[in-house]
């Protein structure tokens, strides 16, 4: 086979990808909402997720996406943490919910208001912030924050706050590390690729391997920017160590 015709492959089936993946997401958004009155917190989101895992199914047998997790020893049992990692594309948003269970994510608020999808995705009891004010965020991350925290539901927060192209780590911002210490609970830090096999803000998905690297839970035992510039350090060295390995696994 060509280079141009695996190329094209990669294409129609990244295609075909994204259509289903769409279809498949309307149909179970309305199905999830039919069915959330009857359904406890727990039963919900496990019935909202049979969506992420189809799609991964998808990803995998269609696109050629395979995924290898390392450090699962450092992710613990029946503790809730504040979870934070690199942000490279969808995936990691989907992935996650399946790897920490149950869990609340960080959020804009506007992604609530994207049909079918952010129907159901309130349906999950995000965090949903106001960006364009950024004091209230704070106060509304560390109030519900706390309140998922104290249920036992750890918080998923992207620290870059919008998905970086692979090969980049953005600017990091404390709120997570603040939470963690105002709540009183330690940082998981993740890292990972995903942004290799399935770049944000484009229809391609291409085969290869997405690596997700677990990395040891980190307490507040010197304040939020202690805190934070040891979960950032972590994270861009982890990052950078899988960025420098091809996804297909050559060189």
């Amino acid at each position: 086979m060509t280079h141009r015709e695996a190329t094209l492959g990669i294409r129609l089936r990244s295609l075909l990808f994204f259509i289903l993946y769409n279809l498949m997401g309307m149909a179970h958004s309305l199905l999830s909402l039919a069915l959330a009155p009857f359904q406890t917190f727990e039963q919900r989101y496990r019935f909202v997720n049979l969506w992420t895992r189809a799609s991964l199914w998808l990803l995998r047998r269609l696109n050629g996406i395979e995924i290898e997790v390392s450090g699962l020893e450092n992710l613990p049992r029946g503790e809730a943490l504040v979870v934070m990692s690199n942000h490279q594309s969808e995936w990691e948003t989907f992935y996650l919910q399946l790897l920490i269970s149950p869990q609340a994510t960080v959020l804009k608020r506007e992604l609530l208001w994207v049909p079918f999808f952010g129907w159901a995705l309130a349906l999950l009891q995000p965090i949903a912030i106001d960006r364009s004010r950024p004091v209230s965020a704070m106060k509304t991350l560390l109030r519900e924050g706390k309140r998922r925290l104290d249920r036992g539901v750890s918080v998923v927060i992207y620290p870059e706050g919008t998905r970086q192209p692979p090969g980049r780590i953005g600017r990091f911002n404390a709120g997570g590390a603040k939470l963690a210490c105002h709540a009183g609970k330690r940082v998981l830090p993740i890292a990972h690729n995903a942004g290799d096999c399935w770049p944000a803000r484009s229809l391609l998905r291409r085969p290869g391997r997405i690596r997700l690297v677990i990395g040891e839970p980190i307490d507040c035992d010197a304040g939020p920017e202690a805190l934070i510039t040891r979960t950032e350090e972590w994270i861009r060295e982890t990052a950078t160590t899988l960025m420098s390995t091809p996804a297909d696994g050559r060189g």
